[in-house]
């Protein structure tokens, strides 16, 4: 059994064929235009088949993005992370790739529109206030949103996989730190404590968490696609396929936990009293009107598990630096192993294939997401995922970007590291030395409680600056455990408003990319801790977690302050003694030397 597919799902597809069948749609029911965005009901980043109507009717695969079709012209919107992907992507004779968020979505429809025109949407699909921004900005323009019953991209997809029904598991105690009802009866106290007789819960990793319990809906997030409502007096409202639940998962759920089907939602929703909370930049504009329509007082506020859920108490550590102890190990023996191959007679999905095997040995329930394996010009793709048509053999010289985690029982990895094919090519030393210092000097960052993440942004770029350069991704996520890879709300990014916490996992993953040529990342996962600070004050400081070394042969190390030569002697010293008792033979022999101190 392999995690990932190979396969390109939009290889062979007739996407100026569906664009034709939509625009026929569209005639009948007098629209402009249609906004077809990447999310599902849930404004997942991860999407099951059933919900991936962006990569079917357009060929853009990433994970972020959204497309909007007009009579005479489509645009697929993308950030600065798949620039390049969406147009190997795109048949460009028929849709074209917008700088996203650069170009906002009000201003090209201004653009397409002169004349206004009704532009249909799929209320389910966009959060409120997605909905609101758009309206707004679009305010004398004579064009106007226009929420539709039935989504139209499903009206012209005659295959349309079903959507999932996987078995869902009870997450235990031991790992989970806290009881379900212990959760529950803490999140409705402070219901109860704001005057609000009820939160609606979209997210589905929100609901993994407070109910503890994991699910198979979708690969890679071990999610239960459901919604939920919770009342101040601690029960709970469940709308998920029953057939997810088995006996002993139900009986873990307990008799303040009922289980309804999810079309049953939205006539739970106008029975409800008010207020009820929900978080407008996550809750779905189909929902929030139906409590309005049924008159219910709703009150603004964020997802009430969002914050607890990305504090992890002591289990949950506990649980994911052994997940990243597991996983450093597979890591080490696959880049013990790489350095042991003549590159020639490798290519991408080889040394996929080989890493997932060492992590199937390692224990992983599944990869965390796709792997990302760039070999030289593939590394400038921020979140390529290798097809059998793109598959590249490695070469000598070359680098190579390895993006990849695991899914473990007890935690959740990401790791990035590139690597030297042999002797590195002397173009990627110095942005390579830049990356590194950014990772670094993030990584001994102390703040005071209050700061967040686009506070601490700046540190990370600010050696690739000083050379001109930078990269068009955040600097970090939020990391769940056990749970989604990707994890709100907190981040590093000039986005970042979030205050870190002690306890939110996020990642560390500076880059640089040289379209053509080759792309660089360096990714540890921190855990936000308390740090040492002068009596009467309170900092805070961040916990590596990710054990793994860093390729020494493409370091400049006259660029070296001292103080980062000490933190990465350190960092190499604490890997190789944590690790050594698991490893043998070549791939300890590889460790040690990988770990030698830089001085």
């Amino acid at each position: 059994m392999t995690f990932q597919s190979f396969d390109d799902p939009a290889a062979g597809s007739d996407h100026a064929a569906r664009l034709d069948a939509l625009r026929e749609v569209m005639a009948r029911q007098d629209l402009a235009a249609v906004i077809v965005p990447r999310a599902d009901v849930h404004q997942g980043e991860y999407v099951a088949d059933a919900d991936a109507r962006l990569a079917w009717l357009t060929g853009f695969t990433g994970s972020a993005g959204f497309a909007i079709v007009c009579t005479d012209r489509a645009g697929v919107f993308v950030d600065g992370r798949y620039r390049v992907q969406v147009r190997d992507q795109l048949d460009l004779a028929h849709f074209t790739p917008v700088n996203w968020p650069e170009t906002r979505p009000s201003d090209w429809l201004r653009e397409a529109l002169p004349q206004g025109g009704r532009v249909g949407f799929d209320p389910w699909l966009h959060a409120r206030r997605e909905i609101e921004g758009m309206e707004t900005a679009l305010e004398g323009s004579g064009i106007g949103l226009i929420a539709l019953e039935a989504n139209p991209v499903d009206a012209v997809w005659p295959d349309r996989p079903a959507p999932p029904v996987g078995a869902a598991r009870i997450h235990p105690e031991d790992l989970a730190g806290e009881s379900a009802a212990a959760k529950r009866a803490r999140l409705a106290a402070a219901l109860a404590e704001k005057g609000q007789a009820a939160a609606l819960l979209t997210l589905p990793d929100s609901i993994s968490w407070l109910l503890n319990i994991r699910g198979s809906d979708l690969p890679k997030n071990p999610v239960v696609q459901s919604f939920a409502v919770l009342s101040d007096s601690g029960h709970l409202a469940l709308f998920a396929d029953g057939a997810k639940f088995d006996d002993a998962l139900r009986a873990h759920l307990g008799s303040d936990v009922t289980i309804l089907p999810p079309e049953a939602l939205a006539s739970a929703l106008t029975d409800l009293e008010g207020p009820v909370r929900l978080d407008p930049a996550s809750a779905p504009e189909a929902a929030v009107r139906i409590l309005e329509d049924a008159g219910t007082t709703i009150a603004r506020g964020p997802d009430p598990a969002v914050l607890p859920k990305a504090r992890k108490n002591d289990a949950e550590l506990a649980g994911m630096r052994a997940a990243h102890h597991r996983d450093g190990v597979a890591m080490v023996r696959l880049l013990s192993w790489l350095d042991r191959q003549d590159p020639a007679t490798l290519t991408e999905i080889d040394v996929v294939r080989r890493l997932e095997d060492l992590r199937r040995e390692a224990g992983i329930l599944d990869i965390s997401f796709d792997t990302i394996m760039g070999a030289g010009p593939n590394g400038a793709i921020v979140h390529y995922r290798v097809t059998r048509g793109t598959d590249r053999r490695l070469e000598a010289g070359g680098l190579l970007l390895i993006d990849s985690g695991g899914q473990y029982a007890d935690g959740t990895t990401d790791i990035t590291r590139t690597v030297a094919l042999g002797a590195p090519r002397a173009d990627a030393v110095a942005p390579f030395t830049a990356v590194l210092r950014g990772m670094i000097a993030l990584s001994r960052a102390r703040f005071p409680k209050g700061v967040a993440g686009a506070h601490l942004d700046a540190l990370a770029r600010q050696f690739l600056w000083a050379e001109g350069l930078d990269f068009d991704h955040g600097t970090g996520h939020g990391v769940g455990a056990a749970l989604c890879v990707h994890e709100g709300p907190a981040r590093i990014s000039r986005a970042g408003d979030v205050a870190l916490e002690a306890g939110m996992i996020l990642s560390n993953e500076p880059g640089y990319y040289r379209e053509g040529a080759f792309g660089i990342r360096i990714e540890n996962l921190v855990v936000v801790t308390p740090a040492e600070a002068e009596p009467g004050r309170s900092l805070l400081g961040f916990e590596t977690l990710t054990l793994c070394p860093i390729d020494r042969r493409l370091i400049d190390m006259d660029a070296l302050s001292q103080a980062e030569i000490a933190w990465l002697d350190a960092y190499h010293a604490r890997v190789r003694a944590a690790l050594s008792p698991d490893l043998q033979g070549a791939d300890l022999d590889w460790l040690v030397a990988a770990t030698q101190p830089l001085a």
